[in-house]
């Protein structure tokens, strides 16, 4: 079974699948490009929780956890089934490494998992078992639960961190189009780090130039370090996809290939 990476995705707006976008052309190309998992391990930055909760239901309804867009929006479905077995085997390694997981049942598709879904596998014939992210926990947490799960990989699992790049949203709707330099100078960070294979860098991204500018909360952040995890021992980023929308980064990664 060909051993699949994990990938960091900057998910950006709901309305990502309604235009074109470098960004939307990035992500409809993508899961052409990878080889076809069995099923998809998705942490969001949209689903938070004290400790690593594990998605069990067997058929995961729709979360609009959005105002004010479109409402063709509202309407839309993703009807991927779950993988109610999977989540107990993630559960299980999670739980050895000393993590303290959970399980959940009857949490649907948040944004941060079906828009990049929708447009990475439209078919929605994939199995697909979400992550909470855990906002109070650092970037250690979540590196050691990403390579915690990293041996999902040599089963036919995908492991994707759906988060943001850069995610100062009082900066994008009060600024104008232009990125500003305090994004620029964490994105390059960002990517030197993570090109180099800096685990510990990434597990004190706090410390990253304007980090907490560009992360005024960390939720968007955390599924970078465990992607990065996932990728396993001595894993190096390779960034897939590069893109500003004024001062948000829009990058996307991949991890032990």
């Amino acid at each position: 079974m060909t051993k699949l990476p994990s990938l960091f995705i900057s998910h950006g707006a709901p309305n990502l699948v309604l235009y074109d976008s470098p960004t939307r052309d990035f992500l409809r190309d993508l899961g052409g490009r990878l080889p076809r998992p069995q099923a998809i391990l998705l942490m969001s930055a949209h689903f938070e929780t004290p400790a690593p909760t594990f998605e069990a239901g067997e058929q995961p309804g729709m979360i609009y956890d959005f105002g004010g867009f479109e409402s063709e929006l509202y309407r839309m479905t993703y009807p991927a089934p779950g993988a109610p077995e999977l989540a107990l085997r993630a559960y299980g390694l999670a739980e050895k490494a000393g993590l303290a997981p959970q399980i959940s049942k009857g949490r649907g598709y948040d944004h941060g998992a079906w828009i990049p879904l929708m447009l990475l596998y439209p078919q929605a014939d994939i199995p697909v078992v979400t992550l909470s992210v855990q906002p109070r926990a650092d970037g250690a947490h979540h590196l050691a639960l990403g390579r915690a799960l990293a041996p999902l990989r040599e089963e036919g699992v995908l492991i994707v961190g759906s988060g943001g790049a850069t995610h100062n949203l009082r900066a994008f709707f009060g600024g104008g189009e232009e990125t500003p330099q305090w994004v620029k100078s964490f994105n390059d960070w960002l990517f030197a780090h993570a090109e180099a294979g800096d685990e510990a860098a990434i597990a004190q991204w706090r410390l990253g130039p304007d980090a907490l500018r560009n992360h005024p909360t960390p939720e968007h952040f955390q599924p970078f370090p465990f992607a990065f995890g996932a990728g396993g021992p001595g894993a190096k980023g390779r960034r897939l996809f590069h893109d500003y929308v004024g001062p948000i980064s829009l990058d996307a990664y991949a991890f032990g290939e």
